[in-house]
């Protein structure tokens, strides 16, 4: 949804404190406040918080939904025959990531902390907003990911593809702290597009580890 004016001016006052403090630590006389605006704008045009919240994730989902897909659509267009790999997958992803905080600063800080929030308590319907809206857009990405796995159960496949977000998630939402450390130990330090583009083979080899079907706990 394309928002203008008033509206506008909430969407982008609110992703601004979000990727600054997160969702929760935001309250909305912050929003209202940074956007100039009285609360009553806010419950009009998106009845409450949550409805604001809402509003900004598609603000990010949109595009980076269209990247991916336009990148897999070209990529299926010129296959000839073959399906591409985990790794092309995941570069796509990367790139997809990569191309929308490119035109958004706050993309990347806005995604990070809305999978945080997703996974927390009381967050049911933020869950079901983002399965309603967003399941069927990257159904053929995550098939794809899962032809190039390997054999696996659904269940063990449902745990791989969330190690793989976990491990995204932490990674942007501790950036600056892991830079940081590598500035001190290693002397070096590298960008976001460095580090997503590291990522790759290590979650790549996280998906093509063999399943067991064994666990063991010792205690």
């Amino acid at each position: 949804m394309h928002h203008k004016g008033t509206s506008a001016s909430i969407v982008q006052a609110a992703e601004a404190l979000f990727a600054e403090q997160g969702f929760a630590e935001t309250t909305v006389r912050q929003i209202t406040s940074r956007a100039d605006v009285n609360l009553a704008a806010i419950n009009y045009h998106f009845g409450s918080k949550k409805g604001l919240i809402q509003a900004v994730a598609e603000k990010f989902l949109e595009p980076l939904c269209d990247e991916l897909g336009n990148m897999l659509d070209q990529r299926l267009a010129f296959a000839d025959g073959k399906t591409p790999s985990l790794e092309e997958l995941l570069e796509m992803l990367m790139r997809a990531l990569l191309l929308v905080n490119r035109d958004n600063v706050n993309a990347l800080s806005v995604f990070m902390r809305l999978l945080e929030l997703s996974y927390m308590k009381n967050q049911e319907e933020l869950r079901d907003f983002l399965i309603e809206r967003y399941t069927e857009k990257v159904q053929p990405f995550i098939k794809l990911l899962r032809l190039d796995s390997a054999p696996m159960e659904d269940d063990e496949f449902f745990w791989r593809l969330h190690f793989l977000i976990g491990s995204i998630t932490f990674t942007l939402s501790n950036f600056h702290t892991l830079n940081a450390i590598e500035k001190r130990e290693f002397q070096g330090s590298a960008e976001v597009e460095q580090i997503l583009h590291r990522m790759i083979p290590v979650l790549s080899a996280g998906l093509q580890a063999r399943a067991d079907k064994t666990y063991f706990c010792r205690l």
